[in-house]
């Protein structure tokens, strides 16, 4: 089995990062594969509604790193969405990747039914419930199973740009647990 997971946040060494790959060690630590796949050096361009990929069966944007990121979501076992919060949502190039993805799945052939993953939201303070449910609203359209954790899986961080996740106990508690979850959820649903 394979879990990868995304970090959204284009900061070298970001907040998001961190609470991703603590969730990923988890995962790795009960024997699942991971990979950490970071936009922070990647091109998504948006969706434009143009519908190719109902006919096509496959999206034709063209010139970004969307289809290197999209095999991987569909050949992996799980995923996991981190995104910084900056104004209350996630970050634009995230919700390139995800509404491209989603859209290419929901009519061409379902590929995350029944996968198993969730969201991970980062801010300083507050926002992170309404970028929390929109990534909530992305996984539940693509038929994907979310296992809970201790808490909303949240971490609160950043204050003024600074890198201090490792401070947030917390939150890093509760992706542990979401993580765990998840591993034993895996399990679960690959019998």
């Amino acid at each position: 089995m394979k879990a990868i997971g995304i970090a959204g946040s284009f900061r070298e060494n970001s907040n998001t990062e961190f609470y991703v790959k603590k969730a990923l060690e988890t995962l790795l630590y009960k024997g699942i594969e991971t990979e950490l796949i970071s936009l922070k050096e990647k091109v998504i361009k948006p969706c434009t509604g143009c519908y190719d990929c109902v006919k096509l069966n496959r999206c034709t944007i063209e010139g970004d790193d969307f289809e290197g990121i999209f095999e991987k979501m569909k050949e992996s076992d799980g995923i996991i969405i981190g995104s910084p919060v900056y104004f209350s949502s996630v970050v634009p190039q995230l919700m390139a990747l995800l509404d491209r993805a989603g859209f290419v799945a929901l009519w061409s052939g379902k590929f995350f039914t029944r996968k198993v993953g969730g969201p991970i939201t980062v801010a300083r303070r507050a926002g992170h419930n309404l970028a929390f449910s929109q990534l909530l609203l992305w996984f539940f359209i693509n038929g994907m199973i979310v296992p809970g954790s201790t808490y909303w899986n949240v971490g609160v961080a950043g204050a003024r740009g600074a890198r201090n996740a490792q401070e947030d106990e917390e939150g890093i508690q509760t992706v542990i647990q979401f993580a765990e979850n998840m591993a034993w959820l895996m399990e679960k649903v690959k019998c």
